[in-house]
């Protein structure tokens, strides 16, 4: 009998070439592939919810794989976390119905991004230090938007625009904490670097550097001209998967 199984999952992507398995460089699927291939036995083939570029984050990844072993849920992911290293954990195990799977079944996803509005010597991997005053009425002004459904190739890398670059945010909005702030976004789906770029553009607008109609301009014309710098992957999270 084959099982589908649900991962959730927490990585720090810091030491990690993003989620995706390369020909070389450290990545969280090549590590979770290969911890489950020892524990199982088997060859084991992870799908992801989101290829996470490298330095990304995660809080709630989630992934699928298919087996034959009979290893219970719990089994498994008290043995995956000891077999794992630091940097990535299992939250949670579960067994899926046959069609599950972890890209195609998502319905949204949230990201979140940090950025430091101080320098900090602790934590500096999880936010992007920005020394400069920030005016975050324009740059929530910009955030509203992009909600909706738009054609975002604007905010993808040139090298990796899809056929379809459509998506739909349905909440992007920024949030003010102690030294730093915040941008939550959900949407069906990400382009790649989407969310980098976006946040990039945002902080030059927050900065004054650039108009806050450059967002809807990037959006109707598709012209990157329009947009900011890329954000650096450090403050970058993925949160959770919701299906």
């Amino acid at each position: 009998m084959v099982r589908n199984l649900k991962l959730t999952l927490e990585y720090d992507g810091t030491n990690f070439s993003g989620w995706q398995v390369q020909k070389e460089g450290r990545t969280v699927q090549g590590v979770l592939e290969e911890a489950l291939g020892r524990l199982l036995g088997e060859r084991i083939r992870v799908v992801g919810a989101g290829r996470t570029d490298a330095g990304v984050h995660a809080l709630g990844q989630v992934a699928n794989f298919k087996t034959e072993s009979l290893v219970p849920v719990g089994g498994i992911k008290m043995a995956l976390n000891g077999l794992l290293p630091e940097d990535v954990a299992v939250r949670e195990v579960a067994e899926v119905p046959p069609d599950f799977h972890a890209r195609f079944s998502a319905r949204t996803r949230r990201y979140r991004y940090n950025i430091y509005l101080r320098r900090r010597a602790v934590g500096r991997q999880y936010g992007w230090f920005v020394p400069y005053e920030l005016e975050l009425r324009r740059m929530e002004e910009a955030a509203c938007a992009i909600l909706g459904e738009h054609d975002f190739r604007a905010f993808c890398i040139a090298s990796s625009v899809p056929k379809r670059s459509v998506c739909r945010v349905s909440e992007a909005g920024w949030s003010v904490g102690d030294g730093e702030v915040h941008f939550d976004i959900v949407a069906d789906r990400f382009l790649h670097s989407m969310v980098r770029l976006l946040v990039g553009t945002m902080v030059e607008i927050g900065r004054g550097k650039l108009p806050v109609d450059v967002m809807g301009k990037a959006l109707a014309s598709g012209d990157k001209a329009f947009v900011g710098p890329s954000a650096p992957p450090c403050g970058l999270f993925l949160v959770e998967v919701m299906y």
